[in-house]
Formats: C-alpha cells, structure tokens, sequence
C-alpha cells in the first residue's frame, strides 16, 4: 500500500495538485487495495483523477467505458496535454486497419477509452483478454440503471463483460444517483458488496429559482429579459434541435450578444468551433440540447437555464452543475408552462409491442420492421436471450419510473419550501444549514437582488482558419 505521503508526491508531479478533494484520496486508496468502488462525486469535483492516478500505480491497462465520443476526446486530449502518450480512443470511428493496428498492440496503452457498444464485439472482446487489465472504469455510470432499458441498452452487457475480464477491480463513477439508483447500479454490474463513496451533490454557490410562465410569448420574454441582465457566459437547454437554433438567432438580434447553437444536428467542425469560442468567452451564450455540456470543462458559467423541462432531477442536477465550477455565485433557473410535461413524455414514449408480436419475430415468423424506428432496440433484448414477456416487463418497469422521475422534476416546481431541500432529500440528504442566497423560496425579488461576478467578454468571435479546420477533419493531435 503506497503511502499518503507518495499518493500526494505523485499528485503533484503528474497533475499539479497540492491536495486531494472531498472523496478522491478515499477512492483511490480503496481501488489500490484492490476494491471496487462506486463513487459519486458532483460534476466539476475531479472525477477523472480517480483512475488516472493509480494506473500510474498499477501495472496493466486501464479500460474508461464512456458513453459519448466527446466525453473520451475531452479526456484523451486532457491526457496528452498531461504528456501521456499512452492512450487511445477505441469507438464506432476506428475502423477498418486502422482499428485492427490498435487491437493488436492494446497492451502498448496504459487508457484505452471505449464505448459499451465495442465490447459487445467479440473481436474487440477477445483483444482484451489478451491483455492485463488494472482497472475497469465505468464513467456516467448512472447510464446503467436510467438508459440501459431504453436509450444505450448495451450498458446492460458491462456485467458480463467484466465476468469475461477475470472480474478486474472496477470502479464506477457518476455525478448524481440516488440511493435506489447506485443499489441498482450495483445490482447490475453484480458487484453488490462494492464500496461506496458519495459526496454532497449540493452546489451552494448556485442560486435555484423556477419561472412559471402562461403562454409560450411570455416564456420568450422572460428569457430574453434573463439573457439581457445577466449576459454570460451562459448555457440554455432546450428539449429540440430546431427551438435551440431558432432561439439563438432570435436572442442574438435582441440582444446584441454573440449566441450560437449547439445539438447533434450541427456539422462537427461547426461544433468544435462553437466549443473552442465558448471557452474563450467568444460566445457568451449557448442554445443547446442535452447533447451539449459533457466534456466542456469550463468554469466560469455563470447561469444556467432550461426554456424546457428536464425529463429527471438527475439530469437536471448534472445540466445546472455546468455552472460556477469556479466557486463564485450562479444561478439556475427553469421555466415552465402548464403543460411543458407532455413534451418529455412525447420524447421519452416508448411503445411496447404486444408479446405475442414480439413472439413471432423471435420465430422469425415476422420480420423486425413492422416495430418501426423501435425494431433496433427490441432487437437487441431479442438477440440476448430475453424472452418476449421478460422484454414487456422490462419496458413497462421503465416506463413507471420514467412517469415518477417526472413527477419528481414536477415536485421541484411546484414546491412551496426551499428548492435545495427538496433536491437533497431526493438524494438521500439533508439541508444542514440555510444559505444566504439558496432559492427562490427566500428571495423572492432575486431578479434584481442577485448579482454574478463579471466575466471577460470578447466582442467578436474568431473564425477557424482552413489549417485548424483540416487538423479537426484529419484527427492531427498537435502534441
């Protein structure tokens, strides 16, 4: 067992850090002596350094299972702007020779980053067995219990996965997860005596408020009166592509504030400059879709707003917590309109086929196509040995909690008590003393009483010139 004194020599010498934050020190001393560990730590407290510095430790590669490509890229280049050389993306991009090169020297790698859908490949599966792995790292670990069912359902396969790594000492990592989600968690990753680690999701720093609004031009209005008191640097959340853009441009003639739109739906060079530009406070404000914020390590977000309602407290904890990594005051702030419900529920429906008619596709009696846009997914529960009443079950499981998840972010706005209580309870905790600026609850004119600190604002964004647009296209790593 290394000692502290060595833990914090190595923390310095590699990172640059002086001292551990809250629940770092703990989980790696425990994933050192071998243990497996769920760790919940609040976006923005660090949660990468818990594997990077004992791989340094252990001999053997680590694998980072990580849900989004930009979540790996963000880390890679973290890495490599470290100086390590060692590490390498292995997702649906890697193809062809390229990606038959890097399964045959995996064992040359001390990070391989990947996504749970890789290790669903027998080939990709069989390199790793061939290679001695430290440490398995589950990121956004909460995907196992809220999206295995419906949205990514190879987070499900990560059990058996780990069965076929020789069950190597696994640390699973989230932001925000309540105590029925990190036992769910747990249950199904079969690692129900893991240790768990989990910090304050609190971010006393942010102020909470919700503005209800009547109608759709008022809930315009108020955002563009938000927009123009507070300026940014800014995030706001919408539930589609097309609101976002059509949004951006609409505040950006209002306000004379240089804005931009960010979704799935925009090229990734357009995405990467709109990135580039926010971190330089280029842009001071993003419209975005949830397909914006993971990987952005930007800390002097000063608010955060959500024009549509969050489907779950969970994601909205881990939206809101983009914001005041710097410490200095944020704010927070939803609005919502009766009725803004039904469009979390139209996005997150799933229609749940008959058993028989699932029967008769397993019998191959029927073919997949007549599921729609669902065929993919039920496809998947069919190819994995599910019967047709297992998968029913499962989905009409998911689909109750989906409703109380909602009704939950539902309690959030309606409640008339402090705003942080209620979040913390919904997470296992307590307010242990009241902040001078919490919540709307007790600041009623917080419009005008809040004030956030100034940030350095550039006037007019810069253009990426062809040399950065052609490293983008090609993938060139500068170090």
């Amino acid at each position: 067992m290394k000692s502290r004194q060595e833990l914090l020599r190595i923390l310095k010498k590699q990172f640059g850090f002086n001292s551990f934050r809250p629940g770092q020190e703990e989980t790696i001393i425990k994933l050192l002596a071998g243990e497996d560990v769920l760790t919940v730590l609040p976006t923005g407290a660090g949660k990468s350094l818990l594997y990077q510095l004992p791989a340094y430790l252990l001999t053997g590669t680590v694998i980072i299972v990580s849900p989004l490509i930009s979540l790996m890229q963000d880390q890679v280049d973290r890495l490599h702007r470290q100086g390590e050389k060692r590490v390498v993306m292995l997702n649906s991009q890697l193809v062809g020779a390229e990606r038959t090169a890097v399964l045959k020297r995996l064992q040359s790698f001390k990070f391989v980053f990947t996504s749970p859908e890789m290790l669903d490949n027998d080939n990709v599966l069989t390199a790793f067995n061939n290679v001695d792995v430290a440490m398995l790292v589950i990121d956004e670990a909460h995907c196992i219990s809220q999206w295995g069912p419906d949205f990514r359902p190879e987070y499900l396969l990560l059990k058996d996965v780990r069965q076929q790594l020789g069950k190597p000492t696994t640390l699973m990592l989230t932001a925000t997860a309540t105590p029925r989600i990190r036992q769910d968690i747990q249950a199904k990753m079969g690692i129900n005596d893991a240790q768990q680690i989990v910090e304050s999701v609190d971010r006393p720093n942010i102020f909470l408020a919700v503005q209800k609004v009547y109608r759709q031009q008022e809930k315009d209005e108020e955002l563009l009166r938000l927009v123009q008191k507070f300026k940014g640097p800014g995030i706001i959340y919408f539930a589609s592509r097309k609101m976002a853009s059509q949004m951006a441009e609409w505040l950006a003639e209002r306000t004379g504030l240089n804005i931009a739109a960010y979704h799935a739906g925009i090229t990734a060079i357009d995405r990467f400059q709109i990135q580039r530009q926010f971190m330089a406070n280029e842009l001071q404000v993003i419209c975005a879709t949830s397909a914006f914020g993971m990987g952005i390590d930007k800390n002097d977000v000063r608010f955060v707003i959500h024009y549509h309602l969050p489907n779950n407290l969970e994601n909205y904890l881990q939206e809101i917590g983009r914001a005041g990594r710097d410490g200095k005051q944020s704010l927070a702030v939803l609005l919502y309109a009766d009725g803004d419900e039904m469009i979390q529920r139209q996005l997150t429906s799933i229609d749940i086929p008959p058993v028989e008619l699932l029967q008769q596709i397993k019998e191959h009696r029927l073919s997949s196509v007549v599921l729609g846009e669902q065929a993919e997914l039920f496809n998947f529960y069919l190819a994995h040995h599910s019967s047709p009443e297992q998968i029913v079950s499962i989905f009409k499981h998911r689909k109750y909690q989906m409703e109380q998840e909602l009704q939950e972010m539902l309690g959030y706005i309606n409640n008339r008590g402090c705003r942080r209580k209620y979040l913390l309870t919904y997470f296992g905790e307590q307010l242990s003393t009241n902040k001078e600026n919490c919540c709307d609850f007790d600041k009623e004119e917080w419009q005008t009483e809040i004030d956030l600190p100034a940030s350095k604002l550039v006037t007019k964004p810069k253009k990426l010139d062809w040399q950065e647009q052609l490293k983008l296209l090609l993938n060139i790593d500068e170090n």
